[in-house]
């Protein structure tokens, strides 16, 4: 596999600010053959651009997963964004052994074969809606509409003012979500109309569940990673160690108040993905 720099300071592991979480990490670095690593993409692995279509990995995120996968139990992508597209724009498929949970745990990936549910009806719904609603609360120039299949997104960070177009946008698009039997999710200046059910928690309790995971560490970046979060805690409430951590963003101030670890975006990912790694290898 092709090499990827990462930056010469990653090599110790940091604290994390919660006892909670230091014993989830040494639990993990204590036995990686039990342990599950998960991560968002866009916002954690892959910095947070303006056409979501060519948000790639951050340097050095491929490789460090790499490392990972080849030293602990289960190395995984939790993710917004349909499976397939993750793991094509991501060049995820370089990463032996990764599973890609996309739709929220509703499709996956792993080792080249795709599982995916068909559309829900309450999406197809609001998806013949949507341009008409659109037109008629006077969307402003630049707000975009991301088609995930089983779920649809409607950005605003092109929009001159993109707070105020989301304001905008949140009642309508409610009411839509509710008409359609859908749930409206808030994200860094999103709203995805997505059924309910789906969510980044279960899809992590789940794969937990399925892998016999004794310890579990999750990063995340957005509002639809809080569910992973809870999850983390839930889990450390059945006995097992886990620890959350927030790749920091001013958009979601919310997701590091939760996390038992903060780092600085996703290089700050990358290089704590990559100390994890010198952790496990040499412990």
């Amino acid at each position: 596999m092709p090499s990827e720099a990462v930056s010469p300071d990653a090599v110790s592991l940091p604290r994390a600010r919660t006892p909670e979480g230091q014993a989830g990490l040494a639990a993990l670095t204590a036995e990686p053959a039990s342990a599950l690593v998960a991560s968002d993409y866009d916002g954690t692995l892959a910095p947070i651009v303006d056409d979501p279509g060519a948000a790639v990995p951050a340097p050095g995120a491929v490789a460090a997963l790499a490392r990972l996968a080849a030293q602990v139990g289960t190395v995984a992508v939790i993710t917004g964004r349909a499976a397939a597209d993750a793991v094509s724009l991501g060049r995820l498929d370089r990463i032996p052994g990764l599973i890609v949970l996309g739709h929220y745990g509703a499709q996956r990936w792993q080792a080249g074969v795709l599982a995916a549910p068909p559309v829900p009806p309450g999406v197809q719904e609001a998806r013949a809606a949507l341009p008409g609603l659109l037109a008629a609360v006077a969307a402003p120039a630049g707000t975009t509409v991301e088609d995930k299949g089983t779920a649809i997104a409607v950005h605003t960070r092109r929009t001159a003012d993109p707070a105020a177009a989301l304001e905008l946008l949140r009642e309508p698009l409610s009411r839509l979500a509710d008409a359609a039997q859908l749930t409206l999710e808030p994200g860094r200046l999103v709203l995805e109309l997505r059924p309910p059910g789906m969510d980044k928690g279960t899809a992590l309790r789940k794969l937990a569940a399925e892998r016999g995971a004794r310890s579990v560490l999750f990063c995340g970046d957005d509002l639809g990673d809080l569910a992973a979060f809870s999850a983390v805690r839930g889990l450390r409430a059945d006995g097992i160690p886990g620890c959350a951590v927030a790749s920091q963003s001013p958009e979601s101030p919310r997701v590091a108040e939760a996390a038992d670890l903060v780092v600085d975006g996703p290089h700050g990912i990358v290089r704590l993905l990559a100390a994890l790694a010198d952790a496990v290898q040499t412990g």
